[in-house]
């Protein structure tokens, strides 16, 4: 008997398919009440395909996670650019991207620790170390800066950037960082005339 290539090799394009799809709904339903059948309907694939590229939600929604950082697209993206200085790398954080027509989502990584409040489930751990990275990099960035206390303002700005995605969401304003972007430059100024 045959195998066919669904059952040992998922059709190309499949797995990006399902994460386009769960992306989608991630963002107007949240990762909680997305059921797997769901995605798999609006991939379109078979349920048997998406379980073979993610046994769980969770795989899925850290999948989904991970795929928004190799996208750029993130708050964290910012930080990464070699074509800014240390110091507007830091103030993108409080830019948000403008959803169009859909409503302001904030930081998808607080959305999903928000949905996973264990500690321990494997999303809300997830989204833990990628919050403690961010910190690390905002760091690594004042340091460069010459800021005093790097890892004490490090901590600061990133509180700064999260509560600042969390008011966007609430109030469904995509310019509500522009508060968080002038206190967050406030800082650094401060941290750099010592």
């Amino acid at each position: 008997m045959a195998v066919t290539s669904d059952t040992r090799r998922p059709g190309r394009g499949a797995r990006e398919r399902i994460l386009a799809a769960a992306a989608r709904l991630f963002a107007t339903r949240g990762i909680a009440a997305t059921g797997m059948e769901q995605v798999a309907a609006q991939a379109p694939v078979s349920k048997r395909t998406l379980y073979a590229h993610f046994r769980t939600r969770d795989e899925l929604a850290i999948a989904h996670l991970e795929e928004l950082i190799a996208s750029g697209g993130t708050m964290e993206g910012a930080l990464n650019r070699t074509d800014l200085d240390p110091r507007e790398r830091i103030l993108l954080l409080f830019d948000q991207p403008d959803p169009g027509d859909l409503p302001v989502r904030g930081c998808p990584f607080l959305d999903a620790a928000a949905e996973f409040p264990d500690p321990e489930h494997p999303v809300h751990a997830y989204v833990r170390e990628q919050k403690l990275r961010m910190v690390r990099t905002v760091t690594d960035l004042v340091t460069e800066l010459g800021c005093r206390a790097p890892e004490e303002l490090a901590e600061q700005l990133v509180t700064l950037a999260d509560g600042a995605a969390g008011r966007s969401m609430i109030l469904n304003r995509v310019d509500y960082g522009r508060h968080g972007r002038a206190a967050a430059d406030a800082l650094i100024s401060q941290a750099l005339k010592a």
